[in-house]
Order: C-alpha cells, then sequence, then structure tokens
C-alpha cells in the first residue's frame, strides 16, 4: 500500500467524480482509476461505487474513510516534522539592509550558533522593497529592515521594533565638521556627500531634509557598511542613524566618527520583520528572541 494510493481515493471522494479528480491530480484517468482498483483489491473490498453519474464512497468505503483520513493526517505531520527539523538543523535566512551589522547582527549570530551549532545562519544584504517581498514570498525567515517614524508596515509581515536611532553626520575625526557638536544642514552641504543610492530608507530621509539643494559633489553607495567605508577613506561625510556608526570597528579604532544632525530630524526605526504564518520554523523564532535581547542591551548601554 502506498500513500499516494490514499490520496486518490480521498480525492475521487471529495470530487464525486474519477475525471475530475484525474485532471486535479494531473494524471490520466485510466491511471487513476487502476490505482484506486489496485487499493481495492489489496484491501478486498470495493471502496468506490462506479455509476455514469460519477464515483462515490461505498458503504464499506464509508466505514474505512476517518481510518484513511487519519493516515494521510499522520503523513501530513510527519512531513512537517521531518521538514522542521531540517530546517532547525540547516539553514535560516535573514535579509537585512546592512543597518547595526557589527553591533547587533555579530553578537546575535555569534549567540545563536551556539545554541544551534548544527543550522546555518545565510545574511543576504538588500534593499527594504527587496526583503519585504522575499518574506512574504517565503525566501527569507526573518528581515531586518530600517524605517522612519510614521512609515506604514505591509500587510501580513509581523514587525518588532529593534533600535530606534537618531540621524547623525558619519565623518573622519580629522573633518571639518568634528569641531562642532552639532552640524546643520548648510553645513553638511559644504562636504561631499557619500549619498545612500535610491530605494534607501537614509536615501529618502536625507533627500527630504535637504529640500532639493544638494552637495557641491557628491557619491552614491550600497548600503551604510560601503558609505562607511568610503568615509574612513576620506571621499566625504554620510548620514546614518546612530545605531550604524556607535560600536562600529571602523569607530571603535578612530578611524570614523560623528555628530548629530541639528533641528528636529526624524527618528529612524530598526525593526525586525517576519511572515505571518501559521507555522514559524523552531529556528527563526529563537534567532528572533536572540535578536530581539541583543537589542535591549544595546538600548540598556546607550541610556
Amino acid at each position: 500500500m502506498r500513500t499516494e494510493q490514499l490520496e486518490y481515493i480521498a480525492t475521487v471522494t471529495r470530487l464525486g467524480s474519477l475525471r475530475r479528480a484525474a485532471e486535479e491530480l494531473h494524471i490520466s484517468q485510466p491511471a487513476l482509476s487502476e490505482t484506486v482498483r489496485n487499493l481495492e483489491r489489496e484491501l478486498g473490498v470495493d471502496l468506490l461505487d462506479r455509476k455514469r453519474s460519477g464515483a462515490t464512497m461505498s458503504a464499506e468505503g464509508r466505514e474505512l474513510l476517518p481510518h484513511i483520513v487519519r493516515v494521510l493526517e499522520a503523513v501530513d505531520r510527519l512531513r512537517a516534522a521531518a521538514g522542521e527539523q531540517h530546517r532547525i538543523s540547516r539553514m535560516v535566512r535573514v535579509g537585512t539592509v546592512n543597518a547595526a551589522t557589527v553591533p547587533l547582527l555579530v553578537p546575535v549570530v555569534r549567540t545563536f550558533r551556539t545554541a544551534h551549532p548544527l543550522t546555518q545562519v545565510e545574511v543576504v544584504g538588500a534593499q527594504q522593497t527587496e526583503i519585504q517581498r522575499a518574506l512574504a514570498e517565503g525566501a527569507f525567515d526573518l528581515g531586518i529592515v530600517n524605517h522612519l517614524e510614521g512609515d506604514d508596515i505591509p500587510a501580513g509581515v509581523g514587525c518588532t521594533r529593534l533600535l530606534r536611532g537618531r540621524p547623525v553626520v558619519c565623518m573622519r575625526p580629522d573633518s571639518p565638521l568634528a569641531s562642532r557638536r552639532v552640524v546643520t544642514l548648510p553645513e553638511l552641504l559644504t562636504q561631499p556627500l557619500i549619498a545612500m543610492r535610491s530605494g534607501y530608507v537614509m536615501h529618502r530621509l536625507v533627500h527630504r531634509l535637504l529640500g532639493g539643494a544638494g552637495p557641491a559633489f557628491s557619491y552614491s553607495t550600497d548600503g551604510a557598511e560601503m558609505g562607511k567605508l568610503m568615509v574612513a577613506e576620506g571621499l566625504g561625510v554620510t548620514v546614518l542613524p546612530d545605531f550604524s556608526v556607535v560600536g562600529d570597528p571602523l569607530q571603535r579604532i578612530g578611524t570614523i566618527t560623528h555628530r548629530p544632525l541639528a533641528g528636529d530630524v526624524p527618528r529612524v526605526l530598526l525593526t525586525l520583520q517576519r511572515r505571518k504564518a501559521d507555522s514559524v520554523p523552531q529556528a527563526a523564532q529563537d534567532l528572533h528572541e536572540v535578536f530581539v535581547r541583543r537589542a535591549r542591551e544595546l538600548d540598556c548601554a546607550a541610556c
């Protein structure tokens, strides 16, 4: 007896027709009929009453149907459990916009690996829209995404706030702006600006703050990490949330520093997102909890 035989008989019973069942199962009707007859011969009972109007469950079949359903449900549970164990022991995929990579992401992965030594964590850098699309499609288990306060959260996505940051100007310690306590927008425009490419929240924020004005010279790059490297090499300054600069290795060794932007500047929220689903892999749940704990530690350290 094979599992597909039970699945076939359950489909025929549900649809009341060998023809419709064959179409749904994507097999030929003669092949389906032969499979059902083989099962009937093996069990020694006629499971179906075949008529011109269609196939219906026989009296013997109706007595056996609850057992067939229970077997199929048990097979589904077995497959789900096997799939869950595979995901726990193999892979959790995280999409990130590359913000707070060192102070948040690296310690989280290190802590998670201690508890899940067999689980691989794949970290994929992407833009916010790409991450949210991958979450909806199930390609990512978790997504680390920047938002400006007041932004809407996509439907179907569970969102946990990790960090709330103030936009700052990231610069070299020998920059003319490093002597300022805060940096005004006119002062920002005096320096070459390393801007995030269109599609990043920080691009949208800087564009909003400058209101159409622009620096004498600017670069465009993907993500905070490349932006900080370009700052360290003396190419200019960039605007990032403070949680993306504080604790960065370049900041710890004194290669980059930061000053807050003057005025009432919108705050940047770093959020952890995951698709709303009935079943979330245990490994993804555990990694989610580690992210939340680490974010609380960073918040406490900043107080």
